[in-house]
């Protein structure tokens, strides 16, 4: 069905469709985020960056809490290009059918720019807060004693928000497809848009200057490459748009 066809009721009710796709996949892949919890938390315990570190259970429900949290978050992941593609499915029926083709092959973009904020975060960001904690609580001669929920909580809150951040050149590429940003209007906010990724570096990461630098630094140099990716999707939409006005000026043309 056309996009312009539909109504306020048939666009609800497709979207509910995908919602529900959404939701009968993430089931599934719940399913198997079960079978998969263990080995990841057996895993990531016997990492560098935490052999060294106690992790207790304060709470009597915290094991199942750390396992139920590793459950959805590898079903989540696994289901991420499924999210993606139902996002593509809703939107692409008030696209043009280059803007569909095109738009589509951002998913496995997408997916694989998840990924790599993921890494980043955990194989570079996390061992350096974490070293730096620890000498921290060194200096103030604290002994560390961490509950594994909290250690736990904490990796996902610096993992997971990066793995979104990397989505800003899909996001950007997709805007400019579409026509609602330019790379002009891109350079233009630059100073507005490097302030907002300065404040959410600061709530990543703790207070502390080297390592708000090493967060702060790939998400300007991530904006920067957005604003490169949007040049490069900025021309080829003006050249479809001229070759879609060659052809139709040629057929003209020939009617005449």
């Amino acid at each position: 069905m056309e996009s312009r066809d539909m109504s306020v009721m048939d666009h609800i009710g497709e979207l509910r469709r995908r919602i529900m796709i959404v939701v009968v996949f993430f089931l599934i892949a719940l399913i198997a985020g079960f079978f998969f919890a263990t080995p990841l938390i057996t895993y990531l315990q016997s990492a560098p960056t935490a052999q060294e570190l106690p992790m207790n259970a304060f709470k009597m429900t915290d094991p199942i809490r750390v396992f139920m949290t590793f459950a959805f978050a590898s079903a989540l992941i696994l289901i991420f290009p499924i999210i993606l593609y139902q996002l593509w499915a809703f939107i692409s029926p008030g696209l043009h059918e280059n803007e569909q083709k095109a738009t589509l092959a951002y998913i496995p973009i997408a997916f694989i720019l998840f990924l790599t904020g993921i890494s980043f975060a955990y194989f570079i960001l996390f061992p350096f807060i974490i070293q730096f904690m620890g000498n921290l609580a060194e200096r103030l001669n604290i002994t560390e004693q961490y509950g594994i929920n909290e250690y736990f909580t904490f990796l996902f809150q610096i993992t997971l928000p990066f793995g979104l951040l990397f989505q800003l050149p899909v996001v950007v590429m997709f805007f400019t497809r579409l026509g609602l940003v330019t790379p002009a209007y891109l350079s233009s906010i630059r100073k507005y848009a490097y302030f907002v990724l300065l404040v959410i570096a600061g709530f990543i990461t703790p207070p502390e200057l080297l390592s708000h630098l090493m967060v702060t630094v790939p998400l300007l140099l991530l904006y920067e490459f957005s604003i490169w990716v949007s040049r490069l999707t900025y021309r080829k939409v003006l050249k479809a748009e001229r070759l879609m006005e060659e052809e139709a000026k040629q057929k003209e043309m020939n009617q005449d």
